[in-house]
Formats: structure tokens, C-alpha cells, sequence
């Protein structure tokens, strides 16, 4: 049996500095700093710093905040959740980061009764069960099928696709959502899904697969999965000759994409929560931060974590007396959040309603295309 191996920190550094008078709250933080997404896990933490630095100036309480290493695993988050719940007694979490993490995590949120909002977890499934709301459980981010819908659409309508091959990780959650949805999207449109492949989260090798879609050289090429795994099919597809447009979902987000896909991957398309291009106040200050304190551009795991934190940082401060079933019934209240990502609500479900935006790997970075509002 795998050893479960959790890592949860009193992170004091850049906690908010307590102060006479002020009650300290736990709020919890789950996040991959290992494993194969590690490069979202420390974005998203470097995200959740600047916001409780922020928070800490002008808050109502002082936030100690506990970080988990989920690995990007749902053993290690479902372990890391109990762990933050049971032992270190948060008042709530956000994260986990990933949707295959963040399903079961939900429902120990929902059994204990703790409220979570995740930032970037994208699968129906994190806050439906059974075709019913799951209480507690909330996310900063647009679902997948609104993603795949979008990316479909801009394929069919922007890029006059008629034919499309899919290649996605029957695993992961994340990865099957967004296939599904993106082959329904074409086909109501009259686009044709001329091979639809999976394989497996530990392959390297897709050469029968490349062959398979060469030979029906489709338009566009959906790959739903991470920047990693991107990068080395896009490279594999492009050293068998086969040239057909690459399009992806938020997973493609990392200065890691072109780092390993290189030119393979230089034209290639994705739909995102938000563009560092963005020219509003929240997003230029944030951006802004994060540049000056950790030397790069924030992705969309950061701004989003940002976001999720943000939102539940000002939710606690509006409350009369910090409980958890206060919180979350507050939160089921939000509308009109001014986020980096843009403004934020949430439905019935808990899911955020908000805009999605297409971007165009160059070298230079993602450039911004359009925004396509829901």
C-alpha cells in the first residue's frame, strides 16, 4: 500500500501577523507541490501568499493558514482534507486543485460539514452528485462543459474545423469530462469526430495513436490534458508529419508547454479563465504583486487561486460570527465579485459564472484571442 505522505505547514512566513484583539481562524490550503503538476501546486500557493498578505492588512481576523501536498493524488487530498478538518480544525479550505482530487475531497467537505472552494477544479462532479447540489462546496472556476463547449465552438466557427481527432486520458476525470464535451459540441454543429483515442496517465509512448489520427488527417486535434502530457504528444504528432491545428483546455497554461513542446506546440490554441493581457485594475495589481515578488507572470492556477481566496477571505469578514455553516451559506449569496479572473458569481450549484477566453501559444507567451462570455 502507497505510503500516504502529507505535507501540512504552519506557514507563519507570510501568515498575517497577530494582532492584539483579533481572533485567529484556520483556513486550510490543498494543493500539489509534488508530483506530475507540481509546477499549478506552487503557483497556486504563491497565489494564496499574496492574498492573505493582502488580506492581513485590513482584515478582521488573523488567518493561520495550513498547507497539504495532495500530490495530486485523491488518496493523498482525501487524507490531507481529514487531516485539516479532524486534527488541525479549519473553518474551511480552498482547493484541492485538480478535479480527480477534488471529487472526493468534496465529499469529506460535505460530510463534515466544512466549506471548500476550489479555484481551478473544472469537472461537474466536484459539486454535483446524482443530479444534486453538494452543500459546501464552491469554485472560482467556469465547469467543463461550458470549457468544452467554447473550445468546440471556436473550432467549428473561428477556425472552420469540419473534422476533429480527440486524444484524452480515460483516468483522469478532467481529461474525459472535457473530450465528451467537446465531441457533442462539434457534432451538434455538424463536425465530424473522425477518431476519438485514450491512453493511459503513465504512457510516453503514442505513436499508434499518432498513426491512428494521421492517417484520417483531421482539421484540429483536441488534447484536454496538462501541459506536460501536451507537450509530448504535440511533439510526437508533429515528428510523424501530421499537421492539423492543435486546440487544448485550461491544462495547457504553464511556461512549461513551450518549454518542452517547443515549436511542436507554437500555434496551437486553448481556452483559459483569464489572460495576463487582461487591462482591469484587480488583475493589473495582481499581476503586478506576483511579478515583482516571484519573477514571473501568474497562470491561471495562480489568479484563480487568488480569486478563490479573495472570496472567501471577504465573505468571513462580512459575517456576524465566523462558523462554517455562516460561510457557507454566505458564499451561496455571492455576486458581482471583482476577481482577477473577472466578475465572479455563484449559481445554484455552486459553480462561478464567468467568462472564458482563447489563447494562442507563441513563443513570446500566450497571446489573448477573444473572450466568450456564457
Amino acid at each position: 500500500m502507497k505510503r500516504t505522505a502529507l505535507m501540512i505547514i504552519s506557514l507563519f512566513f507570510f501568515a498575517t501577523t497577530p494582532v492584539m484583539g483579533k481572533e485567529t481562524i484556520r483556513i486550510g490550503f490543498i494543493t500539489p507541490l509534488t508530483g506530475d503538476v507540481k509546477t499549478f501546486g506552487e503557483s497556486a500557493r504563491n497565489a494564496f501568499s499574496i492574498a492573505l498578505e493582502e488580506y492581513g492588512k485590513t482584515g478582521k481576523y488573523t488567518i493561520q493558514p495550513m498547507i497539504a501536498d495532495d500530490r495530486n493524488d485523491p488518496t493523498e487530498g482525501a487524507n490531507a482534507a481529514l487531516k485539516l478538518i479532524t486534527q488541525d480544525k479549519v473553518l474551511a479550505f480552498i482547493g484541492p486543485l485538480t478535479s480527480k482530487v477534488a471529487i472526493p475531497v468534496s465529499e469529506i467537505a460535505v460530510k463534515y460539514k466544512v466549506p471548500m472552494i476550489t479555484g481551478t477544479a473544472t469537472n461537474p462532479k466536484v459539486t454535483i452528485r446524482d443530479n444534486r447540489r453538494k452543500p459546501y462546496v464552491f469554485r472560482a472556476c467556469f465547469i467543463d462543459p461550458f470549457q468544452g463547449t467554447v473550445a468546440a465552438t471556436f473550432a467549428s466557427r473561428d477556425l472552420k474545423a469540419k473534422t476533429a481527432a480527440i486524444l484524452y486520458d480515460v483516468g483522469n476525470d478532467y481529461s474525459k469530462g472535457l473530450a465528451e464535451v467537446f465531441r457533442s459540441t462539434l457534432q451538434k454543429a455538424k463536425g465530424s469526430v473522425v477518431a476519438y483515442e485514450s491512453y493511459q496517465k503513465d504512457d510516453v509512448d503514442f505513436s499508434s495513436l499518432v498513426t491512428k489520427v494521421g492517417i484520417k488527417k483531421p482539421d484540429v486535434i483536441f488534447l484536454p490534458d496538462y501541459y506536460n502530457k501536451v507537450a509530448l504528444i504535440a511533439r510526437q504528432i508533429r515528428e510523424r508529419g501530421v499537421k492539423s491545428l492543435l486546440i487544448g483546455g485550461d491544462g495547457w497554461d504553464s511556461p512549461e508547454l513551450v518549454k518542452i513542446g517547443g515549436n511542436a506546440i507554437i500555434g496551437g490554441y486553448f481556452t483559459n479563465h483569464y489572460s495576463a493581457e487582461r487591462k482591469d485594475k484587480v488583475a493589473e495589481k495582481f499581476i503586478s504583486r506576483y511579478k515583482e515578488k516571484y519573477g514571473a507572470v501568474p497562470d491561471t492556477f495562480a489568479a484563480l487561486s487568488y480569486d478563490a481566496t479573495m472570496i472567501l477571505l471577504k465573505t468571513l469578514d462580512g459575517l456576524k460570527q465566523p462558523t462554517a455553516e455562516a460561510l457557507s451559506k454566505s458564499l451561496a449569496q455571492l455576486k458581482n465579485f471583482k476577481g482577477v479572473t473577472g466578475t465572479i458569481g455563484f449559481d445554484k450549484n455552486g459553480d462561478a459564472v464567468k467568462s472564458a477566453v482563447i489563447l494562442k501559444v507563441e513563443k513570446e507567451g500566450p497571446r489573448y484571442v477573444t473572450t466568450v462570455n456564457p
